[in-house]
């Protein structure tokens, strides 16, 4: 059985923020900017707490069968949960989305390399 890849996002909004919490987020937001976001095994947080108190994370998982995206799923929440209540960060609405990379679609250059493999 062949690995595959989860790419997992959890989506919030932070809730109840104290100032200094609200301080502390800004002083440190360009290193949770979306332009440094991806996907790994520890999770990347992004969030613009200056615009608005939503935050996303991202997080890279595997497995070997499709039920295993699951699992992925509920270890990505509960990452998420624990590094926002080890800083004592209330939060609200969150929710997850999950993609196994063995059934995303092929992009046009994948389709024409798999064709000309004879894939």
């Amino acid at each position: 059985m062949s690995t595959r890849t989860f790419r997992v996002t959890v989506r919030g909004v932070f809730d109840g923020l104290s100032a200094e919490q609200r301080a502390g987020l800004l002083e440190r937001a360009a290193e949770h900017d979306v332009l440094r976001a991806a996907f790994t095994p520890e999770g990347s947080l992004t969030y613009d707490v200056a615009v608005r108190p939503a935050f996303t994370f991202r997080f890279l998982d595997s497995g070997e069968a499709e039920e295993d995206i699951l699992w992925a799923t509920e270890r990505a929440e509960e990452a998420a949960r624990a590094w926002l209540e080890q800083r004592g960060y209330g939060y609200k609405n969150l929710r997850s989305t999950a993609e196994d990379l063995s059934q995303a679609p092929l992009g046009k250059r994948q389709r024409r390399e798999a064709a000309r493999k004879g894939f």
